[in-house]
């Protein structure tokens, strides 16, 4: 696997500053006002976007990915989260949580399938940072979107959360 900071990766998965902008704008609609979102991101760094209509995310606790990644190195789970996922990723630093954008669907299923990694959706709310945030500290894009509508399969999700699974039982005989 190549080498690359997170900053580094984040920064170079949109083909150009017109898709990401679409994007980003594409997210902004998931509030009834998107000017909301924008003026919310550039006054302070973070959106609080409503779950359920445009996206649902998969809440997936960092011990979990850095199982499934086999480091907690965040240079090697950026990479690995970037080729694995296929799609947007952020993470909150500080609450030790990574989280999946993925399609809206009932989130009932998935979660009595993958209790350890919940499913969140209608009803619930996630902050978003601005496109610009790329870490290593607090909230922050590991992986950004990058084109419209751009969401990581709900599989691939569910294969990490597999992947961690087995390590996890491996460890433990």
């Amino acid at each position: 696997m190549t080498e690359m900071t997170g900053a580094a990766l984040g920064a170079g998965r949109s083909d150009s500053p017109r898709l990401m902008s679409a994007a980003v704008d594409w997210l902004a609609r998931a509030q009834d006002e998107p000017r909301q979102a924008h003026r919310e991101w550039a006054e302070r760094g973070i959106a609080l976007l409503p779950l359920g209509t445009r996206f649902n995310t998969v809440c997936l606790p960092a011990p979990l990915v850095y199982t499934a990644v086999g480091t907690d190195d965040l240079d090697v789970v950026t990479a690995t989260l970037a080729e694995l996922l296929n799609g947007p990723v952020i993470h909150n630093r500080p609450q030790h949580q990574y989280y999946a954008l993925v399609e809206p669907s009932p989130t009932t299923r998935w979660t009595q399938q993958y209790s350890e990694a919940p499913m969140l959706g209608t009803g619930h709310f996630l902050s978003v940072p601005a496109s610009d945030l790329t870490g290593p500290t607090g909230l922050y894009w590991v992986v950004r979107p990058r084109i419209v509508g751009d969401l990581c399969p709900v599989q691939s999700v569910a294969a990490l959360v597999r992947i961690a699974r087995t390590e996890s039982d491996r460890r433990q005989r």
